[in-house]
Formats: structure tokens, C-alpha cells, sequence
């Protein structure tokens, strides 16, 4: 069992696709068990039996037992099973939303390997914008994560906002896992200019032998011809190259490059190696607006993810890894955190106009 993590439009569907080529290796295109597994009991408020019904009665009944263990035996069964179809011996989950249960991940696989891709913020940005056309300015000329925000989160479709929170609390999420024992990072920077090197080294780390793969080539993706999960753009490309590298610095503006900075903040992208990138976005115009600014969006994010959970119904864990206590808090007092939000956002708008002297 390996885990493929990484955020969405970071090259996860390229990498498991390149690894799958292996035939000791399959890797379906997004199961999303863990996070169906994690969610157990959880049901949409429409459920004729009652929503918090379900809730109640598969928490006391789960609350007497070791959950871990259950969620481990479902789990394994549907993994080996699929395993035995496909004739292989190693499965890799590739499901890019697992930052948001990986604590849940650690408890039911502790001893299984993980696979780590990480991406430039700014072109896992411009890739956002090209393919789901997730917007990074306002019509304003402000970016999108400043100007009304607060209005913008409840109003907005989840899956936009979502988008958008992959980078403010998942990266640092992520990033926080690469000093976990078996875990093997990847940058997708080297994976494209060096697949062939890149490749061999994963299948080495995972066990397999390096030469079960002749050349880590595109090879064809039929199997995600039947899928809706994976990225459909991997059915065009024929060959790896690096034009999707650098592409980033055509596809945003100074204001786009601007929000990245602040979602992500100028010290998490040189930690992760990307001081070359900040540096190309501060010459364009970008500022550094200061550690502060980006904790204020994490916790505006934080804040709207709780509130998105409780919405849902039924919450008894915080997906964004905040605590249990803090979900219900949100869920019973919703106008008090609407407030607080639009609190939040306003102080934030504040320092940011202080910074650029308006």
C-alpha cells in the first residue's frame, strides 16, 4: 500500500500514470476512500432515516470499538481485491484532497509509504486558472482572496474557494510531511526534466526492480478514458517536457503573482525551494507583505472550511485538521463566525493597504 500526496494540478496524475507502467504497480486514477472512510456515518441531511440520526447511532456503536481497526479491515479488503484484478502487488492511492484527512491516513497505514509531490505554488496557480478557470483576481483590480472576501466564501461555489484553499492550508500541510519516515519527496520541476532518473529512484525506494521500466515515456492512458477522476489533459501528451515550468510567469499577472504570494507566503515557498520563483514574482512587482497576512488568510480559510463542513451537516471532525471543539463551535454559533470572517477580512485589507502606502 503507497500513498500518492500532492495538491491539486501538481502533476499527481503524471507521476502515478509514469509509476503504474511498472508491472508489479497499478494506480487507480482517485479512489478517495480514505476520505469516504474518515467521513463514515457522515450522511446528507436529505437521508429519509435522519442525518444526525445516522450520526448518533454509528458514533456510539463505533465509540465502543477500535475505529481504526474497522476503517483498516474495510480498507485493505477493497485495496487487495483490487490488487487481485488488476494481477499486481503494489496499489498506489493517488487522491490529491488527502491533505485534508491525513492525520486519519497516519492512524489506519502508519507503516505505509508515501510519495510527496510538490509543485511551484505559482504554476499550480496559472494551471488552476487555465483548466478549471478558478479566478485569482476580483473584477476589481484587487485579488479575489482580499477583496470581499468574507462575501465572496459564502457566496461563491465551493469548488472555486476550495480550489483556493488547497494552497493556503493544504501546502503547509503537505510540506509538513516531508520529514515523516518513508516518505519519498518529489519536486515536479526534476521529475520533467529527468523522468527517466526520477522514476527509477521512486521504484527503487518502493521495492520494485528499476529496470521493469524501460524509459519513464508517456506510454498510452487509456484506463482514464472511463474515469471522471484524473487529469484529462494526459490523453493528449504524447511526450514529458518542461514547458509547463515555466509557463506560469506568461499566464499570470502582477496581481495574480500577488495572491499566490499572500496565500502561500514568501517564507514557505523559499523553504520548499522556490526563492528563485519569488524572487521572479518580486521583480515583476510582487511584495512581501509579511508572515502575518498569510496567517490571516489561513485562518479566514480555516474559518470558511468549518463553516462549508457544518453546512454539510453532520460534522464531528474538522477536515482542515483544526479541532473537533472548533468545528462544533462553528457549526452552532454560524452568524458569530460569518462575523468573525468578515472581521478577519477587513483587518486583513487593512495591513494590505498600509503595506503598499494606499
Amino acid at each position: 500500500m503507497c500513498f500518492l500526496l500532492g495538491l491539486p494540478r501538481s502533476g499527481t496524475t503524471l507521476l502515478a500514470h509514469l509509476l503504474q507502467r511498472h508491472p508489479d504497480i497499478v494506480a487507480p486514477p482517485e479512489p478517495w476512500l480514505m476520505l469516504a472512510l474518515e467521513a463514515f456515518g457522515n450522511v446528507d441531511r436529505r437521508h429519509p432515516a435522519g442525518s444526525s440520526l445516522i450520526e448518533a447511532a454509528t458514533s456510539e456503536f463505533l465509540g465502543r470499538i477500535d475505529r481504526t481497526i474497522v476503517s483498516r479491515a474495510f480498507a485493505d479488503a477493497a485495496y487487495d481485491q483490487y490488487l487481485a484484478e488488476a494481477g499486481k502487488r503494489i496499489i498506489i492511492d493517488k487522491t490529491p484532497r488527502y491533505w485534508t484527512v491525513l492525520d486519519f491516513v497516519e492512524s489506519v497505514y502508519p507503516e505505509a509509504p508515501h510519495v510527496l509531490l510538490m509543485r511551484n505554488p505559482y504554476a499550480i496557480a496559472a494551471s488552476l486558472k487555465s483548466t478549471w478557470g478558478i479566478p485569482l483576481r476580483a473584477e476589481s483590480a484587487q485579488p479575489v482572496s482580499v477583496s470581499s472576501l468574507a462575501d465572496l466564501m459564502l457566496r461563491l461555489p465551493d469548488g472555486i474557494i476550495s480550489s483556493l484553499a488547497d494552497l493556503v492550508l493544504g501546502l503547509p500541510r503537505l510540506a509538513a510531511q516531508r520529514t515523516r519516515p518513508q516518505t519519498h519527496l518529489v519536486q515536479y520541476e526534476l521529475l520533467v526534466a529527468h523522468p527517466d532518473d526520477e522514476i527509477q529512484r521512486l521504484l527503487t525506494a518502493l521495492g520494485c526492480d528499476p529496470g521493469g521500466v524501460a524509459s519513464a515515456s508517456m506510454g498510452r492512458a487509456d484506463y482514464l478514458q472511463s474515469s471522471s477522476f484524473g487529469d484529462r489533459k494526459i490523453l493528449e501528451r504524447n511526450t514529458i517536457d518542461e514547458s509547463s515550468v515555466k509557463s506560469w510567469q506568461s499566464q499570470l499577472s502582477v496581481e495574480e503573482m500577488q495572491t499566490v504570494t499572500d496565500l502561500v507566503g514568501a517564507e514557505l515557498l523559499v523553504e520548499l525551494g522556490y526563492e528563485q520563483e519569488l524572487l521572479h514574482a518580486q521583480k515583476a512587482g510582487v511584495l512581501d507583505t509579511g508572515r502575518e497576512v498569510t496567517e490571516l488568510y489561513r485562518r479566514i480559510f480555516r474559518t470558511w472550511w468549518d463553516l462549508r463542513s457544518a453546512k454539510a451537516g453532520g460534522l464531528s471532525r474538522s477536515h482542515a485538521g483544526e479541532s473537533v471543539q472548533n468545528a462544533w463551535n462553528i457549526s452552532e454559533n454560524r452568524d458569530v463566525a460569518i462575523e468573525m470572517l468578515r472581521g478577519e477580512v477587513a483587518r486583513l485589507e487593512q495591513i494590505l493597504r498600509i503595506s503598499s502606502g494606499l
